[in-house]
């Protein structure tokens, strides 16, 4: 038997129909390299057991996994920087299965989580796209889930990066270019764009199936029908990852309302960066003009598109209600904010006035130092609160830490106990610097692989994000 005896599948999506989706096939590629496989995430779905040929046949040549039916090319509109576009759904991707996490996964119980794709061929939706996926855009996917992952932010993991022989043609970098099949596991691909093609054809029949297939998997403790309760949750969602992009400093590229989901977790990121340093007009897209999606506006672009999806729920329920939860989103992302910059520096709260101090005092300082001072350092030196006084003015940025915005952050954050203090014995807060994932380290590692063949650089940088991941250990059992 291939897979283990805690694999459990049930693919609901696939009951809904045509109405939201059309059974496709895999692309036949002309090789099938393994290059990536996500064990532990394997391993919450009950697929670690799978030897590599087998691994290959369900994630490379996508032969149903058992009780699977054949892939499903998900319909759904979107809003593109802000412009409606109908034209869009799964064009080079697929949801390949649906199956339950093991129990031990999360405190709340088991998730249903979905197996999707990308790169793996034509679709309906595909217009006069290829279907495919470049190898570095898997590999640069891959590096930003792990390093999301490790910060505490909700996200889907990359499952399987598989290389598949093709030379693809690409506008935007050096062609012909590598070619690869991905495979994300995450807990929802329902997007918001999936309620937006429903509204749009003014299908209130679809909208409400469509309502309760979500309520029902994601947030069953609401009332059957009640679209205020699920728009309230996924508000609260966004709130709580919007805010931990931003204490990751993180920057997603591409806010667009098909690039968000119903489940509040990171995917399809496209483009995106990490902060050298704090800089509120950074933008991770080349293409993003007029900073649309900078790393301060970011909390800006999610509410506008929560509120794309309240109005095609105005189609099935009372307007008051979902303004009521629209309405949540700002007092919850601010909650959740110092909440995630607390957790980000390894201290508990003491009550909002002193946690928004100390929040507003690390804005300060990461603002005055510039160019001086790094993103991610800063967290990392100071981690646990002023117990590591001694490390982070001792260790290779200690000049830097003086000046008034450094005593206002450093009264701020005594006023705050270490939570769980015990973390900062693991070896890596002896090392000098944290890891990081700026672009100069991601172009470093995939020039290793375009000019080598060399791929060390990547596999070592996944083990140390591994490690840092276990080192903050920003568990949440809400979280994928």
């Amino acid at each position: 038997m291939p897979v283990s005896p805690s694999y459990r599948p049930d693919p609901r999506f696939a009951l809904l129909g045509s109405d939201y989706g059309e059974t496709v096939a895999a692309a036949e590629f002309p090789d099938t390299l393994l290059r990536l496989r996500h064990d532990r995430a394997a391993a919450e779905v009950g697929l670690d057991t799978l030897t590599e040929n087998e691994w290959i046949t369900h994630f490379g040549r996508f032969q149903p996994l058992p009780g699977q039916p054949e892939p499903v090319a998900m319909a759904y509109h979107g809003h593109q920087f802000r412009v409606y576009n109908p034209q869009i759904g799964d064009g080079r991707g697929f949801l390949a299965a649906q199956l339950w996490s093991t129990p031990a996964q999360a405190a709340s119980g088991p998730k249903l989580m979905d197996l999707g794709t990308k790169g793996s061929g034509l679709t309906p939706y595909s217009r006069h796209a290829d279907g495919r996926l470049t190898l570095k855009g898997g590999v640069r996917e891959a590096l930003a889930a792990a390093m999301l992952d490790s910060l505490g932010v909700p996200t889907c993991r990359i499952l399987s990066l598989i290389e598949t022989g093709e030379e693809l043609e690409r506008g935007d970098e050096p062609s012909p270019t590598r070619s690869a099949v991905m495979v994300r596991l995450s807990h929802s691909h329902i997007r918001f764009g999936t309620f937006q093609r429903a509204a749009y054809y003014s299908r209130r029949d679809q909208l409400s199936v469509l309502l309760e297939h979500a309520r029902s998997l994601y947030y069953p403790h609401l009332k059957e029908g009640d679209a205020a309760g699920f728009l309230h949750e996924v508000v609260q969602a966004q709130a709580k990852l919007c805010a931990r992009w931003v204490a990751a400093g993180f920057v997603h590229g591409v806010l667009n309302t098909d690039n968000l989901n119903v489940t509040g977790e990171s995917f399809d990121y496209g483009p995106w960066r990490f902060l050298p340093h704090y800089e509120p007009g950074f933008t991770a897209a080349y293409f993003d003009h007029d900073g649309l999606y900078a790393y301060a506006r970011q909390p800006e672009a999610v509410f506008w598109n929560l509120t794309q999806l309240a109005g095609c729920l105005k189609l099935i329920a009372e307007p008051e209600g979902l303004v009521t939860a629209l309405n949540g989103f700002g007092p919850a992302y601010i909650r959740e904010l110092r909440a995630a910059f607390l957790m980000r520096l390894g201290v508990k709260s003491v009550g909002e006035a002193a946690d928004q101090r100390l929040l507003d005092c690390t804005l300060a300082l990461l603002r005055e130092k510039g160019e001086e001072l790094r993103w991610e350092p800063l967290f990392f030196d100071w981690f646990g609160g002023f117990s590591s006084a001694a490390r982070a003015l001792g260790g290779p940025r200690g000049k830097v830490y003086q000046g008034e915005a450094f005593d206002a952050f450093r009264y701020a954050l005594m006023e705050h106990e270490p939570d769980r203090p015990e973390r900062l014995e693991h070896p890596m807060f002896r090392a000098g610097e944290p890891e990081e994932m700026l672009i100069d380290e991601v172009e470093a590692i995939w020039s290793a692989i375009a000019e080598n063949d060399d791929w060390q650089p990547l596999t070592e940088k996944l083990a140390r994000l591994e490690q840092a991941r276990l080192a903050w250990d920003f568990s949440d059992p809400a979280a994928v």
